[in-house]
């Protein structure tokens, strides 16, 4: 295994920076909530993937490749994706569209998050491939008091939950709110069967049409589990009663990571789900909350593809970076004016070492890291190695945070003539821009824009391109 320096995580469960120590360092264990497969996965999605790829990373790094077991699941039986399969493919039965939906939307986010710099999580899960376990869980806890039987519904008791006490957590202890504080701060599902407010679903019954499989608890007719129950099965299937880390965004905290550590604590009878628990801070876009409404909403596809935050499609890895200049803990505001400034960096790091051999990552990046993920002291270290010209250890710097030089340069390659023409071009309007020729220097511009050749007038008087995407 490598070295082991001192680890520190933040820990959302102890609210204090603790001093990471795995259960069993020959197989560090993390889980991270993964995409519902209905449509595009969001700009905001994107934040938890690229951070946790980073500790990833940095676990492997830590304590070698065969070490860490990374589990990231994909939700794949939900209202959402029932709701898209029925209006995309209106012609199929519910559950073959439904398989089609959940396809290609898996397949868009591997493409994506790929572009973003991210490894595959070692195993990837789709809750309809653990029904079974799902039905394990909801019979112990149904067995010893935790869960109860209402209409056909399976539900889960909070309040049953607290009063057992012994080693078993306080519901409400990971958000550190009270039930009543949940009660009055949560839109809860208000149904007649529940005994209790806070109670929530484990397993309901199937509209007809609706994808359903054999209930728990001898419910007599079909069903399908709810969301919360899903990640506490794929954890335990692949993890254990017990892991290492469990992360997620800020809105995870309640009540989907509230509810999945009072299920699995109390079907096991453990005083702990993951030994640490990880969550990144919101993101806005232009100092504004991302929704629809507002048309603020971004795809990673979008920023990828197309022209429509900022006029150009960005390179996968100017948006690792931009993402990364953040504490992964701090909110984030996705500005076209970020994402210029990073892509400029970027470019001239790649520039400066596309022919130089890697080292080893600097002790001051690595220290960085090492903290929480301190990522903007780590891209601080990059720029410093840049200033000083320490080109080997900023390559190894940047391999280690997940940028990829080689990509980078073929990104960027462009064509002998076609570079010369570009090149000739930009010249012919600079010297009509000198000549105060502002139509010739309009024209030029389009016909630049139409070889995909995006321009920059910087403030010194040259003008500087780049191939769009």
């Amino acid at each position: 295994m490598g070295q082991t320096m001192g680890l520190k995580l933040y820990n959302t469960l102890t609210r204090a920076k603790d001093d990471f120590v795995p259960t069993d360092p020959a197989l560090v264990r993390m889980y991270v909530c993964g995409p519902t497969v209905y449509d595009y996965a969001h700009i905001g999605n994107a934040r938890p993937v690229i951070v946790f790829d980073l500790l990833y990373r940095l676990l492997r790094h830590l304590y070698g490749v065969e070490h860490v077991k990374y589990v990231r699941n994909i939700t794949d039986v939900d209202d959402k994706i029932n709701d898209r399969a029925a209006r995309d493919y209106p012609g199929l039965p519910l559950n073959d569209a439904i398989s089609r939906v959940t396809e290609k939307t898996a397949q868009q986010f591997h493409a994506d998050v790929a572009a973003l710099g991210c490894l595959p999580p070692n195993v990837e899960p789709r809750a309809t491939e653990h029904i079974e376990q799902m039905r394990i869980i909801i019979e112990r806890l149904v067995a010893t008091g935790f869960g109860y039987v209402a209409e056909n519904h399976v539900l889960f008791s909070p309040a049953a939950m607290n009063a057992a006490g012994g080693t078993l957590p306080r519901y409400g202890a990971l958000a550190n709110r009270s039930l009543d504080e949940m009660i009055a701060g949560a839109r809860i599902d208000v149904a007649p069967y529940k005994k209790d407010a806070t109670d929530f679903v484990l397993w309901k019954p199937s509209k007809v049409g609706e994808p359903g499989w054999p209930s728990p608890a001898g419910i007599a007719v079909p069903g399908r589990p709810g969301w919360h129950i899903e990640c506490s099965a794929m954890s335990w299937a692949h993890l254990g009663e017990v892991f290492d880390i469990h992360g997620g965004g800020i809105d995870l905290v309640f009540p989907h990571h509230e509810n999945e550590l009072a299920q699995s604590t109390c079907a096991f009878g453990q005083s702990v789900m993951a030994n640490v628990w990880m969550h990144n801070g919101f993101l806005q876009v232009e100092g504004e909350k991302m929704s629809k409404s507002l048309g603020n909403f971004i795809t990673i596809n979008q920023l990828l593809a197309t022209d429509d935050f900022g006029g150009r499609a960005w390179n996968g890895q100017v948006l690792r970076l931009a993402m990364l200049g953040t504490h992964y803990r701090s909110p984030i505001d996705w500005t076209i004016r970020k994402l210029e400034e990073v892509n400029t960096s970027l470019d001239n790091f790649m520039h400066a070492i596309s022919d130089v051999a890697p080292s080893k990552p600097s002790l001051a990046l690595f220290e960085a890291l090492a903290d929480d993920l301190n990522t903007p002291k780590a891209i601080a270290e990059l720029f410093r190695q840049y200033r000083e010209l320490d080109l080997a250890g900023l390559r190894a710097g940047l391999e280690l945070m997940g940028f990829d030089v080689a990509a980078w340069t073929k990104a960027k390659a462009v064509d002998p003539d076609l570079e010369a023409e570009i090149v000739g071009l930009i010249e012919e309007r600079l010297a009509a821009r000198q000549a105060k020729n502002w139509s010739e220097s309009d024209r030029l511009r389009d016909q630049l824009a139409g070889l995909g050749v995006a321009i920059k007038d910087n403030k010194d008087g040259t003008t500087s391109w780049e191939m769009k995407r």
